[in-house]
């Protein structure tokens, strides 16, 4: 073999060796209201067999800033590179918690908000017809002095929320399903990290809660990679393979 070609095999094994020897990033899922962490059950065992850190920490589903800011403090304590991945709700807390956060190197939304400053999740979530979340679908409850939380009724939490998920699996996430505080639908957001940090997104084209045409609005706003399936709003559940190879990909 010339010296020439076993210098660059040589070159070629050592980068490979030193691609396989680099340490992946930490995948930080962010849920939802009307939901938990669990949600994510199947997408993280399917990321955690791949060799991938994976937390799942509560949002606390109180406001859009308080809520960004429990995230900031809960990466803060990463080391190392993050992928940030968020399903509804947590679209709008990724997109303030990363912004600034030069250890976050991708933002994946599941059929989720991807607002832009000033934007509001109402705002969002109304800018096309087709959403089934709206008041007849919610109680609410007050649990102090003019606060207020709203949850999905049961004869709406199926069809409206997961439509492609058993009833017996929705009747259980209903049952446990954790309230957002009614401020969170005119809060306003602030500068969005997607404008300086690459983003990925899944489109849930059955989607009653965040209308898919939405959703391809702010992917395409975002800059963002697309992928789309036939899935409900929680496409995390109904589709983990698509979810988790798509959070795989922005991890590369």
């Amino acid at each position: 073999m010339a010296a020439g070609a076993f210098l660059a095999t040589a070159s070629t094994t050592s980068a490979t060796a030193s691609s396989a020897r680099k340490p992946k990033p930490t995948v930080v899922l962010v849920h939802g209201a009307f939901a938990d962490a669990s949600g994510w059950n199947a997408v993280a065992t399917r990321l955690l067999r791949e060799g991938y850190p994976v937390i799942a920490p509560a949002n606390p589903l109180r406001s859009v800033s308080a809520d960004s800011a429990y995230l900031a403090s809960v990466l803060a304590t990463i080391s190392g590179p993050v992928v940030l991945a968020a399903h509804s709700y947590g679209g709008m807390v990724i997109t303030n918690a990363a912004t600034g956060n030069a250890n976050v190197k991708a933002l994946v939304y599941v059929a989720a908000f991807a607002p832009d400053v000033n934007d509001t999740l109402l705002g969002l979530q109304t800018k096309y017809p087709g959403s089934r979340l709206n008041e007849t679908a919610l109680d609410f409850r007050p649990y102090g002095e003019g606060l207020v939380d709203g949850y999905i009724k049961k004869d709406a939490f199926h069809d409206v929320f997961a439509g492609d998920v058993p009833r017996a699996t929705t009747d259980l996430m209903w049952a446990g399903q954790r309230p957002a505080d009614a401020r969170t639908l005119g809060e306003p957001s602030s500068a969005p990290a997607w404008r300086t940090i690459p983003s990925w997104y899944l489109v849930a084209r059955n989607d009653q809660v965040l209308p898919a045409a939405a959703q391809r609005f702010m992917a395409q706003r975002a800059g963002s990679q697309v992928r789309e399936v036939s899935a409900s709003h929680v496409a995390m559940i109904s589709q983990p393979a698509a979810a988790a190879d798509i959070i795989a990909r922005a991890a590369c």
